[in-house]
C-alpha cells in the first residue's frame, strides 16, 4: 500500500497480499480483467481496495477453466455468472467425453496389442456419432434383406442401435470396434438374409379361429411366449448335458417331449401349425434350430449387447447342439424304456462297483503307457486324437462323481488333463480315485437321480461302459492288446445292451450300427463291435 493516504495498492503490494505473481497481475490487467484505479506520476499501476477480491474471482474462474473473454463479460456484467458457468460446464462435458474416449482407446490398444496401422481405424470408429453408428448397421441390414418380406425381423434388427455410452469401458470399445468390422463381413449379411428368408417363410398365416386371431393380434405376447420356450429349451438341454444324458439315448426322449409340448402353442399363428407331437412337429423344430444356428449372427448380438451395456443373450451353442442332435435321433415320439431300471434293482451293487474297479485297473495301466508323442495319434473315435480321448475319459469319471455328489458339472468342453507332458496319467488316476470314493461314500449305488429317477447303479454302469469302450479305442490306437478287464468285460457288455439297446443308431448318434464280432473275439472286442467299432 502506498503511504500517500489514498489506500491504493501497488502491483507489488497486491502480489504479496494475494500470492498472485506480478507478471500474472500485469497480464490480467492488460486483458481488462483487473483495471488499475490510478497510476503514479511515473506511470506505475495502482489498484483500489476492491482489487484483492476481484483478483480472487479472476483466479478462481481461470482455475475452473473459463476463458478470458467469458471472465471479462462476467466482470463487466455483460453476462451473468450463472450463465457463464453453465456454458463452460457444457464445454467441459464435451472435453471430458473426448478425454474419456481417448483413454478408452488407449486402454483398448494396450489390452489388444493393436498394431500401429490399426490405430487410426480404431480411433475413427470410436469417434463416430450415434447417427453414424446407426447408419453403419442400417446399411448392412437394408442391403442384406433387400427384397425379403420380413418386416418384423428387419424392424428388430434396425431397432437395436449400437450406441455405446459416453464413457465406454475398454471391453465396450473393443466390442464396438469388432462389431464395426463384423458388419462389413459379407458372410454376416448372407447369414442375416437366410434368417430373414426363414422368417418370411414361417410368417403367421390367417388365424384359424378367434383364439388364434387374438394371439396373432398381440405380437408382444407371442414374442414373450417364444422367449419363455427358448429359455426352457436352453435350461433343459444344458441340464441334460450336465447330467450326462446323450442326445440319442432313451433318456433324452422325455426331455424332448416336454420341449415339444411347450413349443407347439407358439406355432399356432403360423401357416399349417403342428397340432401334436409327431414327426412333422419335430422336423419343423429341427429346421428352426438348424436355421438359427448362425455363429456370426450370435456373435453380432453378443458384441452389440457388450458394446451398449445390455444384458447379453444366453449362448445357445451347447443347448442348441444337444437339442438338434436329440431331434435327429428321435424323429418320432417314444416312451422311456424303464425296463433297465427295473432289472438294475436286482443287480448286486458290489458287483457294479467291482466291474468299475477292474475296468479302471486295466484302462489305467494302458493310460500309463501313453507317451507325449502318442497324444497326437488318431483313434477309432472319429476326429478324436489320443489326447482328446483321454480328456473325455477323465471327464466321464469327474461327471459321474459330480452327479453322485449332487452338483453335476457343466465343464465338458474344458481341458481336464493339464499342460505337463505326463499330466494325463495323473489326471486319469485322480479322476478314477475320486469317482470310486464318491460312488462308495455317497451311497450312490442305493439311490436314484434326476427327474426320471435313474438308479445310481445305472449311472456307474454307464461310465464303466464308456471307460471300457474308450479303453479299447486307446489300445487300438497304441497297437496294444484289447483284451481289457476280462473278468468284468462280459458283464459290462450286458450292461451296454441293457442301457443302449433301444437307443437309435442314426446319423450323428453316439454309436454307429452294431457290427459282427469275429469268431473267438474277447468280451471287450464284442463290446466294441456292439457299439459300432470294427474289431477285425
Amino acid at each position: 500500500m502506498n503511504n500517500d493516504g489514498t489506500g491504493l495498492l501497488s502491483i507489488g503490494a497486491l502480489s504479496r497480499l494475494t500470492g498472485v505473481s506480478v507478471k500474472t497481475i500485469r497480464k490480467w490487467s492488460d486483458q481488462d480483467l483487473l483495471s488499475p484505479a490510478a497510476r503514479t506520476p511515473a506511470g506505475y499501476r495502482l489498484y483500489g481496495p476492491d482489487a484483492p477480491a476481484r483478483l480472487e474471482i479472476v483466479r478462481t474462474l481461470r482455475e475452473l477453466g473459463i476463458g478470458t473473454a467469458a471472465i471479462r463479460a462476467v466482470l463487466h456484467r455483460e453476462r451473468s455468472l450463472g450463465d457463464t458457468a453453465e456454458r463452460w460446464a457444457d464445454a467441459l462435458d464435451a472435453q471430458l467425453r473426448t478425454l474419456r474416449l481417448q483413454r478408452s482407446v488407449l486402454r483398448t490398444v494396450a489390452a489388444r496389442g493393436t498394431a500401429a496401422e490399426e490405430l487410426p481405424q480404431m480411433t475413427r470408429l470410436a469417434r463416430l456419432s450415434a447417427e453414424e453408428r446407426r447408419r453403419i448397421v442400417a446399411d448392412v441390414v437394408e442391403d442384406a434383406l433387400d427384397g425379403v418380406a420380413a418386416p418384423a425381423y428387419r424392424g428388430g434388427l434396425l431397432a437395436a442401435t449400437p450406441d455405446p455410452p459416453d464413457d465406454p469401458t475398454p471391453e465396450q470399445l473393443d466390442a464396438w470396434v469388432e462389431l464395426a468390422t463384423l458388419v462389413g463381413d459379407p458372410e454376416l449379411g448372407a447369414a442375416l438374409r437366410r434368417l430373414a428368408e426363414f422368417s418370411a417363410r414361417t410368417a403367421p398365416g390367417q388365424p384359424a379361429d378367434a383364439a388364434d386371431a387374438a394371439h396373432a393380434a398381440d405380437p408382444a405376447a407371442a414374442t414373450e411366449a417364444a422367449i419363455r420356450v427358448a429359455e426352457l429349451m436352453r435350461t433343459r438341454a444344458e441340464a441334460a448335458v450336465a447330467a450326462g444324458i446323450a442326445p440319442d439315448s432313451p433318456a433324452a426322449e422325455p426331455v424332448l417331449a416336454e420341449l415339444i409340448a411347450a413349443w407347439i402353442p407358439t406355432q399356432a399363428a403360423t401357416a399349417d401349425p403342428p397340432a401334436e407331437d409327431g414327426p412333422a412337429a419335430r422336423t419343423r423344430l429341427l429346421e428352426q434350430l438348424e436355421t438359427v444356428a448362425e455363429p456370426l449372427v450370435e456373435r453380432y448380438w453378443q458384441l452389440l449387447c457388450t458394446a451398449t451395456g445390455r444384458p447379453a443373450p444366453p449362448r445357445w451353442g451347447t443347448a442348441g447342439t444337444w437339442t438338434a442332435a436329440a431331434l435327429r435321433a428321435h424323429r418320432t415320439p417314444g416312451e422311456l424304456d424303464r425296463s433297465a431300471f427295473a432289472r438294475l434293482a436286482d443287480t448286486d451293487p458290489e458287483r457294479v462297483l467291482a466291474a468299475y474297479a477292474q475296468v479302471v485297473r486295466d484302462v489305467g495301466a494302458l493310460v500309463a503307457t501313453v507317451r507325449p508323442a502318442d497324444l497326437r495319434r488318431p483313434t477309432p473315435c472319429a476326429d478324436w486324437t489320443v489326447r482328446e480321448l483321454l480328456d473325455h475319459m477323465v471327464w466321464e469319471n469327474l461327471m459321474a462323481a459330480s452327479i453322485a455328489a449332487g452338483s453335476p458339472r457343466g465343464d465338458h468342453t474344458a481341458d481336464h488333463l493339464g499342460d505337463g507332458p505326463f499330466d494325463h496319467i495323473a489326471a486319469f488316476e485322480e479322476s478314477a480315485r475320486t469317482a470310486r470314493a464318491v460312488f462308495t461314500d455317497s451311497g450312490m449305488l442305493h439311490r436314484t437321480f434326476g427327474p426320471y429317477e435313474a438308479p445310481g447303479g445305472l449311472l456307474v454302469q454307464q461310465v464303466t461302459v464308456e471307460l471300457l469302450a474308450h479303453g479299447w479305442d486307446l489300445a487300438r490306437s497304441l497297437g496294444a492288446p484289447t483284451d481289457l478287464a476280462p473278468e468284468a468285460a462280459g458283464e459290462v457288455l450286458e450292461a451296454a445292451r441293457l442301457i443302449y439297446g433301444s437307443a437309435p443308431r442314426t446319423e450323428g448318434s453316439s454309436f454307429a450300427p452294431e457290427r459282427a464280432a469275429p469268431p473267438g473275439a474277447t468280451a471287450a472286442d464284442r463290446l466294441a463291435a456292439y457299439l459300432g467299432r470294427s474289431p477285425a
